[in-house]
């Protein structure tokens, strides 16, 4: 809905601004590394910004125990990550997204994030796998590289292959580096047997101009939820929507 939403606008006179595309890998290690951050915080939020190119990177939807899944969205097929209550597995996954702000003249960071996904689906009819370790010696991981892995991949239908044919050389960098720095509080992290799942992207509508309690310039038009642009994530659009209505409530009482 993200483009009638921006038609909307634009047939409104309502500004709006592009919000970053998020663009990185799913990461999945042996459990037992993860399981000093995640006994104690079962998602842990990490963000750090790079030295080489000062990119902010982030860790996102932690699965420990988990499985790494594939994702379909608009004929694109991307990676994503489920932890499940009735089993476990013997690994853990996370996302490792860089966020990347364009700026004038390019406008479509959605467009930009989906050539980077569909690239992957080309060279691998889906998901591409490799081992951080093959990546490291500029070589694509084959199934009997993965094999010697001492990860066992949970999304048995992925690809082995090379990511840095897909990813950028800034955004392969940043993630390089990040697993360098998380290795220091998660010993484990980086090593040569990680599996890295590619792409994992995630798209964010433009953002409308609001006001604090998210009126648009068009009086008693309001914008809530991940479709506005304004959160990115469940708890945050449910927020954004009881703000609305206690608006809307404190409105409709004034004019009784």
């Amino acid at each position: 809905g993200s483009e009638w939403l921006k038609y909307q606008a634009d047939e409104l006179n309502i500004k709006i601004s592009n919000n970053p595309v998020d663009v990185g890998v799913r990461v999945e290690v042996p459990a037992i590394v993860m399981k000093r951050l995640t006994d104690i915080i079962y998602e842990s939020k990490l963000v750090y910004y790079t030295q080489l190119f000062d990119d902010r990177v982030r860790t996102f939807c932690m699965c420990p125990y988990g499985e790494v899944v594939i994702e379909f969205s608009d004929g694109i097929t991307s990676v994503n990550g489920h932890s499940y209550q009735e089993h476990r597995t013997e690994n853990t996954n996370f996302a490792l997204l860089v966020s990347t702000n364009f700026t004038e003249p390019f406008k479509e960071p959605i467009a930009y994030g989906k050539y980077i996904a569909n690239l992957a689906n080309i060279l691998s009819e889906g998901v591409i796998i490799q081992r951080l370790g093959d990546l490291e010696l500029g070589r694509r991981s084959t199934p009997d590289r993965i094999k010697h892995s001492i990860v066992i991949p949970t999304l048995k239908e992925a690809t082995p292959g090379d990511l840095s044919f897909v990813l950028p050389y800034r955004i392969l960098t940043d993630i390089i580096e990040m697993l360098k720095a998380m290795d220091k509080i998660a010993p484990g992290v980086y090593s040569k047997h990680t599996l890295l799942y590619g792409v994992e992207v995630k798209f964010y509508s433009s953002r409308l101009e609001l006001s604090e309690c998210l009126e648009t310039k068009v009086d008693n038009l309001f914008a809530a939820g991940d479709g506005a642009g304004i959160t990115r994530g469940l708890i945050q659009a449910s927020a954004s929507g009881v703000i609305v209505a206690e608006e809307i409530l404190k409105r409709r009482n004034k004019n009784k």
